[in-house]
Formats: structure tokens, C-alpha cells, sequence
């Protein structure tokens, strides 16, 4: 039986990547845990992650965080170097 509706992401994956972008942020950031987690989860890159037609699964964290990177310092999650279509 199907749990998820086909439009969201699977909840396991984004529990994976939730715990492995937060912990990146900070990493780096030096927030705490739940200031970080707040940060990704209330993000553009986290809206895109959770909407399937989006496809950033495919990605894996290293790239989420640095969409969620330079949608912090841009703005825009699409200024990413992983997704820039130049």
C-alpha cells in the first residue's frame, strides 16, 4: 500500500537529508542544531526538496547544502552551482 501522495517527497529520504544538511549548516555556521534545522526546513531549497517533480533527491546532501548555501547569500537556491544552467 502507498502511504505517500506521489507529489511529496519519501519521508525517509527527506529525514536523511534533513539531519545531513543540518548538520553541515552547523558544521560550518556554527548554529545550534535546532536554530539549523529551522533554517533548512523554512528554506526555498527545502520547498524544491520536498516537491518530487523537482527531482533533488537525485542530488544528495553536499549539493543541498550548498543550494541552501546560496540561497542564503543570494537568495535564490538556483544560483547553486549544482543547478545553474550557464
Amino acid at each position: 500500500m502507498n502511504h505517500h501522495n506521489h507529489k511529496s517527497m519519501i519521508p525517509d529520504l527527506l529525514d536523511y537529508y534533513d539531519q545531513h544538511v543540518t548538520q553541515m549548516i552547523v558544521d560550518k555556521y556554527q548554529y545550534d542544531y535546532l536554530e539549523a534545522f529551522r533554517q533548512f526546513v523554512t528554506s526555498e531549497t527545502h520547498k524544491m526538496l520536498e516537491d518530487k517533480d523537482c527531482e533533488l533527491w537525485e542530488f544528495g546532501p553536499v549539493a543541498l547544502f550548498d543550494m541552501w548555501e546560496a540561497e542564503k547569500i543570494t537568495g535564490d537556491p538556483r544560483n547553486s552551482v549544482y543547478i545553474r544552467e550557464d
